[in-house]
């Protein structure tokens, strides 16, 4: 007897996602095995520069910063700029890792770099239990007092990591001189993120031209979240970080869009 069931054609949802869980499969294998010891290295960052900070503020005996031990506030500080470098530099090289997919109709430029900020985001939030586990067997106390604003925080500093993202690797590609630009820039933008120097200790009016670095608003904000009491500069708004990151993202998406065929071209 002869079979004339035909298979319902699949929707551009289900195939989107269908591709979303592909490439992220494919995209953790290769970020955790592509050298020996590679998901070593993902702890390891950012656990040196944490170190390196500790070191510094015990030679000249800082023990608290604003109201909350030095070693929490700079914990958090540099976690969250990781959130943002990390997912930013893997969103930025997206197009360049994965050329061979575009052969593929099904694969878009945009979903390897969604996906690419997407497995940033959750490796880093597995970095960052890591550490707090860490931190506590060291006696830190890193319970925080408003749980909420680190999640705030912690998604602002994502997504504009996605949208500086986006923006840079259509530019990367469109002009590969724009790479060495955002490579000069991201120093000041770590030396001025409130990550080394607390805000409030710059005289003003330094201190309210800071305020004009969106990630500060997040780096502080997930400082408030985890002491109350630490003090922050007047003038932090969370929002302005969001402002931020959601121009970015629409205008790399739009940049996306606009440039689609040029950004499968060898």
């Amino acid at each position: 007897m002869l079979d004339y069931t035909y298979e319902h054609p699949r929707s551009s949802l289900s195939i989107t996602l269908s591709v979303w869980k592909a490439l992220f499969l494919r995209e953790a294998v290769h970020r955790l095995s592509v050298g020996r010891g590679a998901w070593v290295w993902l702890l390891f960052e950012p656990l040196l520069h944490i170190t390196y900070m500790l070191v510094m503020f015990a030679f000249i005996r800082m023990h608290q910063v604003g109201g909350i031990d030095s070693a929490v506030w700079i914990m958090v500080g540099m976690l969250y700029f990781f959130v943002f470098r990390r997912t930013n530099s893997q969103t930025k090289v997206a197009l360049s890792a994965n050329m061979a997919l575009f052969t593929y109709r099904q694969v878009k430029p945009i979903d390897t770099a969604l996906v690419r900020a997407a497995l940033e985001g959750f490796l880093m939030i597995l970095v960052a239990v890591i550490l707090a586990v860490g931190g506590g067997v060291a006696g830190l106390d890193l319970i925080p007092d408003q749980p909420l604003d680190l999640f705030i925080a912690l998604w602002g500093m994502w997504l504009m990591g996605l949208g500086f993202g986006l923006v840079a690797s259509v530019g990367i590609k469109l002009i590969p001189e724009v790479g060495k630009i955002i490579d000069i820039i991201m120093m000041p933008v770590y030396m001025l993120s409130g990550l080394m120097i607390p805000v409030s200790s710059f005289p003003k009016p330094y201190s309210d031209w800071l305020l004009y670095n969106p990630l500060i608003h997040g780096i502080e904000t997930a400082r408030v979240g985890m002491s109350s009491y630490y003090h922050v500069l007047p003038g932090l708004d969370i929002m302005y970080l969001y402002k931020w990151a959601l121009v970015t993202v629409f205008f790399g998406l739009a940049l996306y869009k606009r440039f689609e065929t040029k950004l499968v071209m060898q």
